[in-house]
């Protein structure tokens, strides 16, 4: 297997490329990747050992061709790689990855390509690489990716049973490098119809027919009573779980039915036909070699491509690759009909626009007649929500905030947000119970990336706010934490019970642990006299851990007792025991000692990983400050452990400074 390393050394370590193809000059993520993988752009004649870069079989590949010809120079052959982007690149998105290919086209068979000389002759029996592939699949098919990804996995797709003819783009080079035409594709239809008898036949238009850029070879006149012509935007995947057949002269969706299990039926000479997976009309006889499916993805996927991750501006593997664009897609899904905001706080709503308004600007609203008849989304900040709030998308902040507090109005790295409740209310539903108990069961992929991240969180003793300070020197003993919360908080309102004050709180953790070593931690909120909560402790906790760092203090005790603080979940990351008196999201679920009632639809019994998991993968939003995009929860991660995060503008610590001088007033800001 190759490494970021060694990949494409085209005339050693670096290579001077010449183009003759104005995307090369002005793509800046295109210069990026290339001067990443080894070469230099660069315009004028080229010398003998230097490259022409050419941009897959285009209209202006004839330039470079021409050239590399007259001054006797090999060519370099650029294509997007297999996973793109959201919108097709006509859109003007940028890719996330590309083909370098030395040799020819892989869409083309008039020559071998890189990929197909590797497909024919590579080991591919390495078991970390086919246990990657195998993950990459799953990941596939569970999060719904594709090539191109502006569709809703949601969108209804037609009732099961159907035989699948898919439509490629009219002049598109994979198609004309197969000979295909209109009548080509209209014979495709016929034999679908023949060899399929009575079956319904859906044909499938192109992304880029969809959205307008380029015409297909099917139109309305080719559909019937029995033929649907589908150009609704739905999940790829979807559409192949319903099938019971497939037909495609060259289209990447053939690729991604081998990986659905199918064996497509091929009328073109694509990458992926001749292996054994697929049926082939005109069959290539140089491809002999027998695949199964994860090797065909492990070298299209893994060995072929290479990719970029924009966060660390690197070249990168496919894993990270697919943890972006999990979350860009994810993102775009939620955001892409806009966002009416009600309840939201003047300086939360910069935030707010850079988090959720990368599509549409949000329409900040408290009137919910004008919110409801937006045609938009609907959000609503959790702790403001009412009965008239019914039917909107809850949002809160996350577990991994920031370097400060959100009282002192610094900016959240992250918010979550949720359909039927919020994660502090267990008085009904939230998608984060849902979440837990979806992940009771782990792919060994998802295992080993919420271990990784449990792993970094630890090591680099992350929690909420970051705030850091020192830990006191504690007595010998039994050591059990009792962080105190403010007492207004929502997730007191709704989950404390009978203990919902801090000073109760403490009463019940001496009584029950009378020789024990009680540590007091004073809400940082409340210690910087912005919410209620302040008690006299002494009297009840050995130590008053005042403006102490959370994390060194549950790396020193052996148990914490707490209401519903956030305090518990992040003390179970660390191995502490802990005992909850109310109903905090991570209790309930088997990982702790809970001296009240849970709810019943608590039943699963997740692993800590799976907890992880659910709790700072699936559910939060992350929002990456350097970039401006939408990022995974490893980003946000390196952020936090660098510092590496813009600070709060002037008018925000100014702002915050007034709140203590009006703290009266808090509900203004809160």
């Amino acid at each position: 297997m190759h490494s970021l390393d060694d990949r494409h050394e085209a005339g050693g370590d670096r290579s001077r490329l010449f183009v003759y193809n104005g995307g090369f000059v002005t793509q800046k993520r295109l210069r990026r990747i290339l001067y990443l993988a080894g070469y230099d752009i660069r315009l004028g004649l080229p010398g003998p050992d230097d490259l022409v870069g050419i941009w897959g079989n285009s209209p202006t590949a004839h330039r470079g061709r021409r050239v590399a010809e007259n001054r006797q120079v090999g060519l370099l052959r650029v294509e997007d790689a297999f996973l793109r982007s959201i919108h097709p690149g006509r859109a003007g998105e940028p890719p996330v990855g590309l083909q370098l290919d030395r040799s020819g086209v892989h869409f083309d068979p008039a020559r071998k390509s890189d990929l197909e000389v590797m497909l024919a002759t590579a080991p591919l029996d390495d078991s970390a690489l086919m246990r990657r592939a195998r993950d990459a699949v799953s990941r596939l098919t569970e999060v719904q990716l594709s090539k191109y990804n502006a569709f809703d996995p949601a969108a209804p797709t037609p009732k099961p049973g159907y035989v699948l003819v898919v439509d490629q783009a009219r002049g598109d080079a994979s198609v004309l490098a197969s000979g295909a035409d209109r009548a080509r594709f209209l014979e495709m239809l016929v034999f679908a119809q023949e060899e399929n008898p009575g079956a319904r036949i859906v044909i499938k238009s192109h992304p880029e027919t969809s959205q307008g850029y380029r015409p297909g070879h099917y139109g309305p006149e080719d559909a019937n009573n029995r033929i649907t012509l589908l150009t609704d935007p739905v999940s790829p995947w979807e559409l192949l779980d319903g099938a019971i057949g497939v037909y495609t002269v060259s289209s990447q969706m053939g690729f991604e039915a081998i990986l659905a299990g199918h064996k497509p039926r091929i009328f073109g000479q694509p990458f992926y036909a001749g292996w054994g997976l697929t049926q082939d009309e005109f069959p290539l006889t140089r491809r002999q070699r027998q695949l199964t499916r994860q090797q065909l993805c492990a070298a299209t996927m893994f060995l072929y491509p290479v990719w970029y991750d924009p966060f660390r501006d690197q070249l990168c593997e496919l894993e990270t690759v697919l943890d972006n664009l999990e979350t860009q897609v994810h993102a775009w899904r939620q955001d892409r009909l806009g966002w009416a905001a009600s309840g939201m706080r003047l300086w939360k709503r910069r935030p707010l626009q850079k988090m959720f308004g990368s599509e549409k600007n949000l329409l900040f609203t408290d009137d919910v007649k004008k919110a409801k008849a937006s045609g938009r989304n609907w959000m609503v900040w959790a702790s403001k929500a009412g009965a008239e709030h019914q039917g909107a998308t809850r949002v809160e902040d996350g577990f991994l905030r920031s370097r400060g507090l959100g009282a002192e109005l610094v900016p959240p790295l992250s918010l979550v947000t949720d359909q039927q409740g919020i994660y502090y209310d267990p008085t009904q539903p939230s998608d984060l119970e849902d979440l837990i108990t979806q992940r009771v069961r782990l792919t060994e992929a998802q295992d080993r990336r919420a271990e990784n991240l449990l792993r970094s969180l630890v090591q680099s003793s992350l929690s909420k706010y970051n705030l850091g300070g020192e830990a006191p020197k504690l007595p010998a003993g039994y050591r059990i934490l009792v962080p105190g919360q403010v007492e207004d908080d929502a997730s007191i309102r709704t989950g404390a019970g009978k203990i919902h004050t801090n000073l109760d709180l403490l009463r019940t953790t001496r009584a029950a642990n009378p020789d024990a070593i009680i540590i007091y931690k004073p809400h940082p909120d409340v210690e910087a006299g912005l919410r209620s909560g302040e008690i006299a402790a002494e009297g009840l906790a050995d130590v008053v851990a005042h403006s102490s760092d959370p994390i060194a203090l549950c790396d020193q005790v052996d148990e914490l007792w707490t209401m519903t603080s956030l305090m518990g979940f992040e003390a179970l990351l660390r191995g502490v025991k802990v005992t909850t008196l109310g109903t905090p999201f991570y209790s309930g679920w088997g990982l702790t000692q809970d001296l009240s009632k849970q709810p019943e639809r608590r039943q699963a019994r997740p692993s800590l990983l799976g907890l992880v998991h659910a709790t700072l993968i699936d559910y939060p939003r992350y929002y990456d400050p350097v970039t401006g995009l939408p990022c995974p929860v490893e980003v946000a991660v390196r952020r936090l452990q660098s510092g590496d995060i813009p600070h709060p503008g002037m008018a925000n610590r100014a702002l915050s400074k007034l709140q203590g001088v009006l703290v009266t007033y808090a509900h203004l800001w809160r």
